[in-house]
């Protein structure tokens, strides 16, 4: 499975950008798709402090780019990269129409990236440890 993620990169990308356009429409289009109703937004389990969903993409985005720059020297970059992009795009809520920033989303973004960067750390070390 490792070799299909490093092999074909376009799975991450299409992740990326299918992310991107569910950040950057105004509305939700899975509430559309689901519901009829493009206000709605489905909600996956109940948010704490932070937004599930939002923890959910990002932590799945996190674990797709691993797996396909797992063997690259490109991994702090994709780790600059996915700390920017859960910034940026949540920051872009505040000129979308029907859409609006939300410390919670930002925080579930970044949760979301930073609970794997310590998944991935302790992956590093006990890799080192092994060897």
């Amino acid at each position: 499975m490792i070799i299909f993620f490093s092999k074909y990169k376009f799975i991450f990308y299409v992740f990326n950008l299918i992310l991107i356009i569910f950040y950057l429409f105004p509305g939700s289009l899975l509430g559309y798709f689901l519901y009829g109703d493009i206000k709605l937004q489905p909600q996956i389990t109940r948010d704490f402090f932070i937004s599930s969903n939002h923890l959910y993409a990002f932590f799945l985005l996190s674990v797709l780019g691993f797996f396909t720059y797992k063997n690259s020297n490109k991994l702090k970059l994709l780790n600059k990269y996915l700390i920017m992009i859960s910034v940026v795009l949540e920051l872009l809520h505040v000129f979308i129409p029907e859409r609006s920033f939300e410390f919670a989303d930002l925080f579930g973004n970044l949760f979301g990236v930073i609970f794997f960067l310590i998944i991935q750390f302790l992956i590093n070390k006990n890799e080192k440890f092994k060897n």
